[in-house]
């Protein structure tokens, strides 16, 4: 954990599994019992976004919020300090019930060191 790229809260059960993205790149997939919860990729030039929501700039970061039953929910959030610096884009699986939950609540949790 002190060698990724990222600081996380990870819940016990869920594993991280890198894999290159690219030149420079890589994503990482949190996994429970072998189903992605959460995707990360840290490189140069991420395809943020990927889901249509409302985009909000807070707490040093850029995130698509929707609104799904009944509530408002962050799927998706885009770190990037200057043009130079590598990006670090945070997005949810798509999951139904606690598990999208769960699945929200590690990404939020997910900060760039």
């Amino acid at each position: 954990m002190a060698a990724l790229p990222f600081r996380i809260d990870l819940p016990a059960g869920f594993t991280i599994e890198p894999s290159d993205a690219g030149p420079q790149a890589k994503v990482y997939a949190v996994k429970r019992d072998g189903r992605s919860f959460v995707m990360i990729y840290q490189g140069p030039a991420s395809q943020f976004p990927i889901y249509d929501g409302q985009l909000i700039d807070a707490g040093g970061r850029a995130s698509v919020v929707i609104e799904q039953d009944g509530r408002r929910r962050a799927v998706e959030h885009l770190f990037a300090k200057d043009l130079e610096s590598r990006e670090t884009h945070v997005w949810l699986s798509y999951l139904d019930g606690e598990d999208s939950l769960l699945a929200e609540q590690i990404a939020q949790s997910v900060e760039p060191r």
